[in-house]
């Protein structure tokens, strides 16, 4: 099969995907009012409440949601075969990521832009919402600590990647104050002024790398980023969201599609035949990089490009605050979701180029791939080429990089750099991550200040500076702290897992939203692709505990996957409770917007 066809593909069932189901979600499911005003207008305090334009928030958005999953989980997929991965991620974008993304946005809209933890309070009850406060909270901290981890392993040692993750900085605080202050409302002339000095640092890169001052600068070793990561993520959760984190994730934007738009080119170009096979024998499991079989390890392992419980945090956490018209909720919760998910498709696309004993030498350890019995083919030439040891790098970054290094260079006026896509291509993935380690940390401060201010307070008060500094900190130094000693690496499995299992809780707290607004007859919409992917999940968990954890003696891990998943299944119990409850109620009453439902919650 040639990789183009599936590009052709994938287009063309987002595109349709967008104009009927996403706009039948929105006038007919959930029924976004245009005139009904949204926590940006109504709550507006100039902080984290901010009218934004609707193009500058679908880029904080996408910037937000766009993590490791859709890079690295597709290249990890590959181990099964391109089939797998590409139906999963059509298929489950389609119908339940972007559903998922959409109506979480639209339940925390509706919801004067609080967390999911809250929502679930409100229409599950209180015992949800509090044992959902630390569910969640627990799976943002692994989240956060693993994306940083993925970004220090990008960067560290990297002049030219980290001095230009590092420009985009001063260039969104520049376009901040521009947009905000100095020419409010000027989009467009912030955008062409944060364009041009992004791709000034882009260029100037290679030669703050050659020269010795400023490589010695900006090679940086991994204990030091992973002591400044998290200090920009405090600073990003403290400083005013118009200053640093949405033009930010804005210009961010430019780079990520910008990106993925010149790898479909170059497909496009090249016209590159997939190497791998549609199915590959790891399917029954026993893989060199997933131990486990196909299902249901291709839909956890995929993650964000498909379906990610990560994007309920955004999309519940500094997104809702901004957004100035609810009929905006289509465009930036559905869209973004398949934009994510033709990033998605074009990693997968660049792992499964490289020859299969190649991609396998790179992602597996040596001790796996040696059992194997396979012979690299192309790898010693490419590691020549982009001057880097590439064999044994496992993670799905390193082979990434290698795929899109692979096709740019194979376009005809591009032939000799090797090297220099390569390095873009680490650098783009690192910036990818750290879009969504500051929003996840200023989320994750939203949920602090909710649960501490149950006890004092004080802590509620959205502008009150100490609340705000004193949960950034903690908060900040909770993942930090796993960040810099480095032992989350193996938690990775037991991340995708609870990632996935916040996905279904969002999709079910969702379900209990639109019961309760008398729409039981769309109910299927969230409710099937929750309850799948509740026991999708749970399988998964529960394998991944008794043969991975378990024999392998990581009772820690094996422990907290068990807590996640009680947890979790509180809150699933809770909501099947209350569905029960809203089935009999048989007369609607008016909220105070004039609109029958069931009945009124406190927003």
């Amino acid at each position: 099969m040639n990789a183009l066809t599936l590009v052709f593909v994938s287009l063309c069932v987002f595109a349709l995907a967008y104009r009927y189901y996403g706009l039948f979600i929105a006038n007919k499911v959930l029924g976004l009012k245009s005139e009904r005003p949204t926590p940006a207008i109504a709550l507006a305090d100039g902080h984290d409440y901010v009218k934004t334009n609707k193009y500058v928030l679908f880029g904080h958005h996408f910037a937000a949601i766009a993590a490791a999953g859709p890079l690295l989980g597709p290249v990890l997929a590959a181990q099964f075969g391109y089939l797998p991965g590409a139906l999963w991620i059509i298929i489950g974008a389609v119908l339940a990521g972007a559903v998922h993304d959409m109506v979480a946005l639209f339940a925390s809209v509706r919801h004067k832009g609080q967390s999911l933890a809250k929502i679930a309070e409100s229409e599950v009850g209180k015992t949800a919402g509090m044992v959902a406060s630390f569910a969640f909270l627990s799976i943002l901290i692994l989240a956060l600590a693993g994306l940083s981890i993925a970004v220090v392993n990008a960067m560290f040692d990297s002049a030219w990647g980290t001095f230009t993750v590092f420009a985009t900085m001063p260039i969104a605080i520049l376009m901040g104050i521009y947009m905000y202050k100095l020419r409010p409302g000027d989009v467009k002339g912030a955008s062409i002024m944060g364009v041009v000095m992004l791709a000034a640092a882009i260029l100037v890169g290679p030669y703050v790398a050659a020269n010795p001052t400023l490589s010695w600068i900006f090679t940086l070793k991994k204990e030091t980023l992973s002591l400044l990561i998290p200090a920009y993520g405090f600073a990003a959760s403290v400083l005013p969201v118009w200053m640093l984190l949405c033009p930010r994730d804005y210009l961010s934007t430019y780079l990520k599609i910008g990106t993925i738009v010149m790898l479909a080119a170059g497909i496009l170009i090249v016209r590159p035949d997939f190497q791998m096979a549609a199915v590959t024998p790891y399917i029954h499991g026993g893989g060199p990089i997933i131990p486990g079989p196909v299902y249901p390890f291709v839909l956890i392992t995929i993650a964000c490009g498909a379906l990610s419980g990560f994007h309920a945090i955004i999309g519940t956490g500094t997104t809702p605050k901004m957004i100035g018209n609810e009929r905006d909720i289509l465009f930036i919760g559905y869209g973004a979701m398949l934009v994510e998910g033709f990033v998605a498709i074009m990693a997968l696309i660049a792992a499964c180029v490289l020859v299969p004993a190649d991609y396998f030498a790179i992602n597996a350890a040596p001790a796996a791939f040696e059992k194997l019995g396979m012979a690299v083919v192309n790898l010693p030439d490419l590691a020549q080429q982009v001057g880097e040891k590439i064999q044994g790098r496992p993670g799905g970054a390193v082979s990434l990089a290698v795929g899109m290094a692979y096709i740019f260079s194979s376009v005809p006026f591009m032939k000799g750099l090797m090297a220099y896509w390569y390095h873009f291509a680490i650098m783009f993935e690192a910036v990818f991550i750290l879009t969504a380690v500051d929003t996840g940390t200023r989320v994750g401060r939203f949920f602090l200040q909710e649960m501490v201010g149950k006890l004092f307070p004080k802590f509620l008060e959205k502008r009150w500076m100490p609340g705000i500094i004193i949960t950034s900190f903690i908060f900040t130094a909770s993942w930090g702290y796993l960040v810099y000693t480095g032992n989350i690496r193996d938690i990775w499995p037991l991340f995708g897992m609870s990632n996935q299992l916040l996905a279904a809780s969002a999709l079910i707290i969702g379900t209990t939203m639109l019961l309760r607004m008398g729409k039981a007859k769309y109910v299927w919409i969230t409710a099937v692709p929750g309850v799948f992917m509740a026991f999708t999940t749970m399988y998964a968990g529960y394998l991944n505990v008794t043969t991975n954890y378990l024999p392998a003696g990581k009772y820690l891990l094996g422990v907290l996957s068990v807590i996640i998943m009680v947890l979790i299944t509180i809150v699933l119990v809770s909501a099947f409770r209350r569905w029960y409850e809203l089935l009999q109620i048989r007369k609607q009453v008016k909220d105070r917007y004039g609109e029958l439902v069931l009945e009124v919650v406190e927003e």
